[in-house]
């Protein structure tokens, strides 16, 4: 008998494994805060003898080596890999016993990365299972643009490649575990659904209903912008990271927020964009702690630079540390918890900012205003308001001079990113009105929406 437990962090968009038998179990590309993988080792009551990646992560900051140094179990990690710490090389076709009548069989699936590797979970040498990381994703594959542009269009080829020798050598009824593709911007595209198996990727992914040719055009045409952090997570990975510090940071009064502001530094409101809106620091940010904070403050924040979080409870700064270390933002600054009241001080007193909808703008108009949609382009090319001016978010704070003189009605699909983008537009002085809405209601309240 076997088990395979899922660690699911909605925030990156990605998942992690814990798989073994009675006695012992391997963990599969595990995640910073390694607690979560020690805990589901101890419900199942199983020793932690292998850890396994199968590639160094460009979208956030392993835990695999503390985790390894912890339980005393073997590293393994791809070959190709580039590393600057002891590990186990893994080679294509190396095997690893797991637990009795349990091993995995590691396959080199290069495309996400070149050196790539996924690994087949067999029982009684009949493969159950095959964690393919960012190779195999359900419904699409990983992207081949994460290491080196000069590589993409060979990298894109090779997914297409891993992904027919996974068909080839697997049953219909494996189970495919991937790691991305739940959000994670290390997916080529939205994945659908939340399982799957190599026969049902036979039928439905495109690695397998086109040729070579249109799949390779299809996934470089359909790639969009990746998280600047990203940038930062590959040489994290491959320098061996340190581990995670979770006590709380310094407590910052209100006098020390308005010292951080001036200095430059980004203070940034943990709390959901309705509150922020009502009454916030002036200078300050919204982030909303549950909207997927570590993918957006990570990718918009200049690196390194130092970070104050604000937060209506212990419990909300607590949470947005653990995302924020998963994407290599360690400490805070300094972090406030409580009411804003107890935050703002003469030279950086409370201010507020109107939320709407696109009813309301409709009603009103949009001549005379500016119109800021801060989508992605894909986002945009399925469908825009005529005359709006478009700034992808994470462009938004380097890019404050081109919007339009005028009141800014900002939008994003859902709200979310329309109240970040609000707040770094508030934050320089504009007069802003985000738009707290999905999309789909432009066209119902009457503006006029046009493709590109």
């Amino acid at each position: 008998m076997f088990f395979i437990d899922t660690i699911e962090l909605e925030g990156l968009g990605n998942r992690h494994y814990l798989a073994g038998g009675p006695r012992t179990a391997v963990a599969v590309d595990p995640p910073r805060d390694i607690d979560q993988v020690l805990a589901a080792a101890a419900r199942r009551g199983v020793r932690i003898t292998h850890v396994v990646e199968t590639h160094l992560h460009n979208d956030y900051v392993t835990g695999g080596l503390e985790l390894a140094r912890v339980t005393g179990a073997a590293y393994l990690v791809p070959a190709g890999a580039r590393v600057a710490f002891a590990r186990v090389p893994v080679a294509d076709g190396d095997t690893v016993a797991l637990d009795a009548g349990l091993e995995l069989r590691a396959v080199a699936t290069p495309g996400h990365t070149p050196h790539h590797t996924s690994y087949v979970l067999r029982e009684q040498g009949r493969p159950v299972a095959v964690f393919t990381g960012g190779s195999l994703l359900i419904g699409t594959v990983g992207r081949p643009d994460l290491v080196e542009p000069r590589l993409t269009e060979r990298l894109a080829r090779a997914q297409y490649a891993s992904a027919h020798r996974l068909a080839a050598e697997l049953p219909d009824g494996t189970t495919v575990l991937p790691t991305h593709g739940f959000g994670s911007f290390c997916s080529s595209a939205q994945a659908e659904g939340d399982a799957t198996t190599i026969g049902a990727e036979k039928a439905a992914n495109a690695a397998f209903t086109q040729d070579v040719d249109a799949f390779v055009a299809g996934l470089l045409a359909g790639l969009d912008d990746t998280p600047a952090y990203y940038a930062h997570m590959g040489p994290a990975n491959a320098g061996g990271p340190a581990p995670v510090d979770l006590t709380p940071p310094a407590v910052a009064d209100a006098d020390e927020i308005a010292v951080r502001l001036a200095a430059g530094e980004w203070v940034v409101d943990l709390r959901n964009r309705i509150a922020f809106a009502e009454g916030h620091v002036a200078g300050s940010f919204n982030f909303e702690a549950d909207g997927k904070i570590a993918t957006y403050l990570a990718w918009l924040i200049p690196w390194g630079k130092p970070v104050t979080l604000l937060a209506e409870s212990a419990e909300q700064l607590a949470y947005a540390q653990r995302e924020l270390v998963r994407v290599g933002i360690d400490r805070p600054a300094a972090a406030a918890t409580g009411a804003p009241e107890r935050w703002a001080s003469e030279s950086a007193p409370l201010v507020s900012f109107p939320r709407a909808t696109f009813a309301d703008l409709a009603e009103r108009g949009t001549d005379g205003v500016v119109v800021l949609d801060v989508r992605r382009d894909a986002e945009r090319a399925g469908g825009h308001i005529a005359g709006s001016v478009h700034i992808p978010v994470h462009e938004v704070h380097r890019r404050l001079g081109e919007v339009p003189a005028g009141t800014v009605w900002v939008h994003c699909a859902g709200g979310m990113r329309a109240a970040i983008a609000a707040s770094l537009l508030d934050a320089a002085g504009r007069d802003v009105v985000a738009v707290d809405d999905g999309f789909d209601a432009a066209g119902e309240a009457g503006l006029t929406v046009v493709t590109a």
